[in-house]
């Protein structure tokens, strides 16, 4: 029992430290690395190989039952809830599990050549791959680079680093357009120095939406000083234009002027018409399954990530939408971070998502005091350009434009990179 024992140490170590499991590089290569010694001292068990592995995992389950979001709750029944098991539990387990596992069963694996080796490739194989770092292609002449801001990671690409600053805003909670910004609109490089910010993941208990703003406020610092720029532009796309029109109304004195696409409004008022179409779509489909889900739930605002859940699923095909590319394959991304990309924003929405029903940009920004440009799609969904609209007409700023690309939906800039990118030219000069 002796030798069991560092398996119930290194679980309730593992799971204080990283209650969500390893979620970086550094995170995923030392728990193989413990794991794997953990393993070795409890080898001297015969059924060390079972025993510890399970002793880590109950323990580590006690001891975060503190921590709570869809990645560590009860699983759940449901697309998401598999995706969350999988991609959150599953990867603790390939991290932690399979190496203590290896660990446990080294002395006999080194008596059978064949299996012994077979082991071991595994293990370098699991290594390597969590290993190998985000990157981003050169730009010969210019800058290319991925930076780390206030916990944050910031995309920072431009063919000349004197071009004017923008920094691009997010809009998913917890998520990540850094892929798609480099893939799809590599244009803007040629005109700006673009950042590409993140949003935050697996945020504390008592995040708000005044912490997102921060951010905002803390990565547009950091381009000004590392650039030599008083001024920059901010671009925000979706959820993520709320923290990025408030951060221009609370300090207008960094930036040029404020461009939104997708812009929202009012999330609650906007989650409610989505309910509205989605239910209608549900019924004039004969999906009742999805009909009954609706109902179960109620209208919203929601408490948790539970309640939006049918919202991600059928939004697009509620409005004739395709469904968004993530861009996972981006060299940007390491191994892990792809793994955690629906778990980054399940959690982050399940904590952050309900406090940002309290703003209301009719109220919190009725005006600007700088240029406001307006990217928004033709085909954009009704529970954004229902409101968007009459807050765009009310908005006082010393310009404003608004500019609609035609057959685009809710992710015109991606959709239309070409025609995004001519208005951001012309915004530019």
């Amino acid at each position: 029992m002796i030798w069991l024992l560092p398996a119930v140490l290194w679980g309730a170590v593992s799971a204080w430290w990283m209650p969500r499991g390893p979620l970086t590089s550094v995170d995923a290569l030392l728990t193989i690395a413990i794991s794997f010694a953990v393993g070795l001292l409890a080898a001297r068990s015969r059924r060390a190989f079972l025993t510890t592995p399970f002793l880590y995992a109950v323990t580590c389950e006690l001891v975060r039952l503190r921590t709570s979001g869809p990645s560590v709750d009860a699983p759940h029944l449901s697309p998401f809830g598999a995706i969350a098991l999988v991609t959150g539990r599953g990867v603790h387990g390939v991290l932690a599990l399979l190496p203590m596992m290896l660990g446990a069963l080294a002395p006999r694996l080194l008596r059978r050549r064949i299996l012994g080796g077979t082991a071991a490739a595994l293990l370098v194989t699991l290594t390597v791959a969590v290993a190998i770092p985000a990157r981003t292609p050169p730009i010969p002449g210019g800058i290319a680079e991925l930076t780390s801001v206030n916990g944050l990671s910031v995309l920072i690409r431009g063919r000349d680093a004197g071009r004017p600053v923008l920094l691009f805003v997010p809009g998913t909670p917890g998520g990540s357009e850094q892929g798609a910004m480099r893939t799809r609109l590599s244009g803007l490089e040629e005109t700006f120095v673009v950042a590409t910010m993140d949003r935050r993941a697996y945020p504390a208990p008592d995040v708000t939406v005044d912490d997102e703003v921060s951010d905002v406020l803390a990565v547009t610092d950091h381009l000004r000083g590392r650039f030599h720029q008083s001024k920059i532009y901010l671009l925000a796309f979706s959820g993520g234009s709320i923290p990025g029109a408030l951060a221009v109304r609370r300090e207008p004195s960094r930036y040029h002027a404020y461009i939104g696409t997708g812009q929202a409004v009012d999330l609650r008022a906007s989650d409610q018409i989505f309910y509205t179409d989605i239910l209608a779509w549900a019924r004039s489909t004969g999906r009742r399954d999805v009909v009954d889900q609706l109902e179960r739930h109620g209208v919203p605002p929601y408490r948790d990530f539970w309640g939006y859940e049918p919202f991600l699923q059928y939004e697009n095909a509620a409005y004739g939408l395709p469904t968004p590319d993530l861009h996972l394959g981006a060299s940007e991304y390491t191994l892990l971070r792809k793994a955690h990309t629906m778990t980054a924003i399940m959690d982050t929405w399940h904590t952050l998502y309900p406090r940002m029903q309290d703003v209301d940009l009719r109220r919190d920004v009725p005006g600007l005091a700088v240029p406001a440009y307006f990217v928004q799609g033709e085909r954009e969904m009704r529970g954004l350009a229902e409101l968007f609209q009459p807050w765009y007409d009310a908005l006082r700023a010393p310009s404003k434009q608004l500019v609609v690309l035609p057959g685009a939906g809710h992710r015109a800039m991606f959709e239309d990179p070409a025609g995004f990118i001519a208005v951001m030219t012309g915004v530019s000069r």
